[in-house]
């Protein structure tokens, strides 16, 4: 830890000192440290990016948003933690507002500040490899990544450098589930870029119909070598982006593709990706009936979450409902994230939907689940996401036994 570069914000003399010392109990010794705005961008001048920014919110002169962006938009910060005493909701907030910009957020460290909390989001740091390169938003992939790099030409390079992860969902007792299909772009000179950054870049080419498949593909194969070699298939979801769903052709090539490796429509979840504020169509509602009868499972994405809602869920024939990690995430000390949660679960179950959660991060999540119900879970604390050869080797080796030890005593009665 004591290779971190840290920049303090925080226009209390005291408070920037104890900051200041706490860093160095925690061994940290390289910090910047301004009381100001324009102190903290002069530092950057001189000293150049850090690792993490702590910036307080409330200044005398101007307010802590300002450098957020200011280390967004210039890419001289790779974390932050939100240095603050406002009350929760503003500080979930300005967290929202840090990751949309870009902006790896750690957490909230409250005033007074305290060396144990510190330290611990500090540990939840994760210096990248060296050659890796951070995520980019979509207006410096737009700039470095020509659009003629995005062609029907160039498909066959593409699909090779289109990375497919998975990500595991398990039950609240550690049985595994399925997994998600993830992707990613390993591109040749910019590095790893997340969906974030090139998803939309695809979509304006006119190429997320030849992405989509290759992620169908990439799924069902795995899920189909799974079966080969443990006797049982392992159920795969994959987004669908609005609109291919609806195409005519999507239904009876999904149904060649499971004849094809010889998979039951059971084991595949499509997951649709709800952006837009319109009532359901007969043309969407004809799509989805089609692949709910040929028996492929549909899944409403980022539930609570922009359009994704209540309306939808009557309208259209999904089965199950993901709510989105923004409500998860933190729960177990936040009652109203509790509340969201906890609401969506009893709808689900008087709807006959079931539910997976999305941004399980710590014990505490799982804890606080078990509390609710018996959703599936999926998040960083289960596993994060990884190519298919890392994911057999995790089925492999993971200890069910020990996943119930830990948690079997906070499961309700």
């Amino acid at each position: 830890m004591h290779t971190l570069k840290v920049l303090v914000l925080e226009d209390s003399p005291f408070q920037l000192m104890a900051v200041h010392q706490m860093l160095n109990a925690s061994g940290v010794f390289d910090v910047l440290t301004a009381e100001s705005v324009g102190a903290a961008l002069q530092s950057l001048e001189n000293r150049g990016a850090v690792d993490i920014a702590i910036c307080d919110l409330q200044l005398e002169e101007g307010d802590g948003l300002q450098l957020i962006r200011h280390l967004a938009r210039h890419r001289q910060a790779r974390a932050l933690i939100i240095l603050s005493s406002l009350e929760r909701s503003v500080l979930d907030s300005v967290g929202q507002l840090a990751r949309h910009l870009g902006l790896h957020v750690l957490g909230v460290l409250e005033k007074p500040a305290n060396l144990g909390v510190l330290h611990d989001l500090l540990q939840a740091y994760d210096r990248p490899p060296a050659a890796a390169q951070p995520a980019m938003p979509l207006v410096e992939v737009d700039e470095l990544v020509p659009l003629d790099e995005l062609s029907v030409e160039r498909l066959p390079q593409l699909q090779q450098q289109w990375l497919i992860h998975f990500q595991p969902k398990v039950a609240v007792d550690g049985q595994l589930l399925g997994v998600e299909a993830l992707v990613r772009w390993q591109h040749p000179v910019r590095g790893m870029l997340s969906p974030a950054s090139f998803l939309p870049l695809v979509t304006y080419a006119g190429l997320m119909p030849h992405l989509t498949w290759h992620v169908l593909e990439t799924a069902l194969r795995l899920s189909a070598r799974v079966r080969d070699e443990q006797g049982h298939a392992l159920p795969v979801s994959v987004n669908i982006a609005p609109g291919i769903i609806e195409l005519d052709s999507f239904a009876p090539r999904v149904k060649a593709l499971l004849d094809q490796v010889g998979l039951p429509a059971g084991v595949l979840t499509l997951e649709l990706l709800e952006r837009r504020q319109a009532p359901a169509t007969s043309l969407e509602l004809e799509a989805l009936l089609r692949l709910r009868l040929l028996g492929c499972r549909l899944s409403i994405d980022d539930f609570g979450v922009g359009d994704a809602n209540i309306q939808r869920l009557l309208d259209l024939p999904f089965g199950e409902l993901k709510i989105s990690s923004q409500f998860v995430r933190g729960m177990a000390e936040d009652g109203r994230k509790a509340a969201v949660v906890a609401g969506a679960l009893i709808m689900a179950r008087r709807m006959g939907l079931s539910v997976v959660v999305e941004g399980v991060e710590s014990a505490g999540d799982v804890h606080a689940l078990q509390a609710l119900g018996q959703p599936a879970l999926q998040g960083h604390y289960v596993a994060r996401p990884m190519p298919a050869e890392a994911l057999l080797d995790w089925m492999a080796s993971r200890d069910i036994d020990q996943w119930r030890d830990q948690h079997q005593h906070h499961c309700p009665a």
